[in-house]
């Protein structure tokens, strides 16, 4: 398997629900979960485990059988979601460029027995599998993705290329709940502070689709020749835009 170079496959992954549950071979789920082992953190200081484990560690709660599930958890500090969906999307794409599919499912729940082989906080699932229909694994065009436009998630003129990225990014119900602001050399990331409804349906989800969102950004800044690195901005972090809370800033020389 490859860690190939991920930034076409942004253009083509999508979340797969119906899966061939025939298992994955031994080979290649070690190497799944040894590349599951490198990923890379936006905080190093936060604990997280990784556990690749089959169906019968998930309760669906009506959701589609996959053949094999991610199980994440995670030390619960300050940042801890917006890492997970940082690491968990170099996962994703991972799989998507490796001829499987993969879905982020926050609705099933562990059973008992996955719980307690953690001494850290459960936070999400990923399903993944051969996908049922070989044909639909990846889009054929980006108009397939229904998203925003770029004018309302972002200010920033003169980097299309970097934000379309985070605009066609995977969220939690589809709702891209993030604003970027800055420019070329800096890009400041924002999540939507949700509503009293939302509050209690995605606000766990919220931070995660952030996460996700500037792992497409640093994924498309190196592909583009930059350097690229997540910093911490206190003036961005001050000036937050009415109705969102800033997360984190990507520095790109």
């Amino acid at each position: 398997m490859e860690k190939t170079e991920f930034y076409s496959y942004i253009f083509k992954r999508k979340s797969i629900r119906n899966y061939d549950l025939t298992p994955i071979d031994d080979v290649t789920l070690k190497e799944i979960s040894e590349y599951l082992n490198s990923l890379k953190p936006i905080y190093d200081d936060i604990k997280t485990e990784l556990k690749i484990v089959s169906h019968d560690h998930v309760k669906r709660r009506m959701m589609k059988e996959a053949p094999h599930y991610i199980a994440v958890f995670s030390e619960v500090k300050k940042g801890y979601l917006t890492n997970i969906g940082y690491m968990l999307q170099q996962a994703d794409l991972f799989l998507s460029a490796n001829g499987f599919g993969s879905c982020w499912q926050g609705i099933p729940a562990p059973t008992s027995e996955l719980l307690n082989s953690s001494s850290l906080e459960f936070i999400i699932f990923i399903a993944f599998g051969k996908p049922k229909d070989p044909g639909s694994l990846h889009r054929t065009s980006i108009s397939e993705f229904k998203r925003k436009p770029l004018g309302e998630i972002t200010d920033i003129t003169g980097a299309d290329e970097l934000l379309e990225v985070a605009r066609i990014a995977p969220s939690a119900t589809n709702s891209q709940p993030w604003f970027f602001t800055g420019n070329k050399g800096i890009i400041h990331a924002y999540s939507v502070k949700p509503g009293f409804i939302k509050r209690f349906m995605v606000k766990k989800y919220i931070p995660i689709d952030v996460g996700i969102a500037i792992c497409h950004l640093k994924i498309a800044a190196e592909h583009f020749g930059k350097k690229a690195e997540i910093v911490f901005d206190k003036t961005a972090k001050m000036n937050n835009h009415k109705g969102h809370e800033y997360i984190a800033s990507l520095k790109m020389e």
